[in-house]
């Protein structure tokens, strides 16, 4: 499965002779799951069908859903006047009316009132049914969003990761250098200060084997070239695979920070600083990974 994004958008819409529903989903990079309904109490009966359709959809992401509805073109509210109540009013009053000596004036806009509109029992079920159909085409265009939001993350992650390599790769070719460099210097302080100080030579020789495996960076190479393979692996994979590039990510840049410090040699420290720029933009672009 490819990588998908947690932002991105989609929209849909479903119609009858009677309405026409729209819904949009918008959704951003979230933790967990978080969801927020923004609809009219007519499809109030539906969230939790709709809540779950999301949650089957998606794994992660902060989502806020808009329904909205309107009469279908042409339509008005004087379609939805039910004619046997208002003949039933009109006879009743006239009776009470005219038994009261009193003149009967009524405006047809009375007749728009709740009170004289059809039973819309059969109309909301219409309604909720293109509610769950255009909420079904909005997550299938959102599928589609995050898809293409995934593939253009995918790409930069792994222009920083490529250039996070050419750096450690410099590194790498320092390394041994490094070491030399180390004990050259403190074989020229000793034959400076062993007459004044009085060190034997094995005893010095010694102590600066052991000062050099302090400073020995070739296990966390070892491990940064592990946690590539195991990055590369991921991203090609693909799927939810947001969460294991955070930790991978935490990973190498203790690895990064641990050489370091290890080294005082200008070129290393260079790199390792432009290594952990490019460790924060992977982690920046990751976040938004479901």
């Amino acid at each position: 499965m490819p990588i998908q994004s947690m932002t991105g958008f989609g929209k849909g819409e479903a119609s009858s002779e009677d309405w026409i529903i729209s819904a949009e989903v918008k959704s951003v990079n979230h933790r967990f799951k978080d969801t927020r309904f923004k609809m009219s109490s007519l499809f109030a009966p539906i969230e939790i069908n709709l809540k779950n359709k999301l949650s089957s959809t998606f794994k992660r992401g902060s989502f806020d859903i808009f329904i909205n509805y309107k009469k279908a073109e042409g339509k008005t509210k004087f379609d939805d006047i039910d004619e046997e109540k208002v003949a039933s009013f009109l006879s009743k009053i006239s009776k009470m009316v005219k038994a009261s000596g009193l003149e009967l004036s009524i405006q047809p806009t009375e007749f728009l009132r709740q009170d004289f509109y059809k039973d819309l029992d059969d109309k909301s079920e219409e309604s909720l049914i293109l509610a769950k159909e255009a909420f079904s085409n909005a997550l299938a265009n959102l599928a589609d969003s995050r898809l293409s939001e995934g593939e253009k993350l995918l790409k930069v992650i792994k222009e920083h990761r490529q250039q996070y390599e050419e750096h450690f790769n410099v590194i790498c070719g320092e390394t041994d250098h490094f070491q030399k460099n180390v004990e050259d210097k403190l074989k020229k302080k000793f034959a400076e200060f062993s007459s004044d100080l009085n060190i034997e030579e094995p005893r010095f020789l010694q102590e600066v084997v052991y000062y050099l495996e302090k400073l020995d960076v070739h296990e966390e190479i070892n491990r940064i070239k592990s946690h590539l393979e195991k990055l590369d692996s991921i991203l090609d994979q693909g799927g939810e695979v947001g969460r294991q590039i955070d930790f991978l990510i935490q990973e190498l840049n203790r690895e990064t920070n641990t050489i370091g410090s290890k080294s005082s040699l200008k070129e290393i420290s260079e790199n390792v600083v432009q290594m952990k720029v490019q460790l924060e933009k992977i982690r920046e672009q990751s976040l938004n990974i479901e």
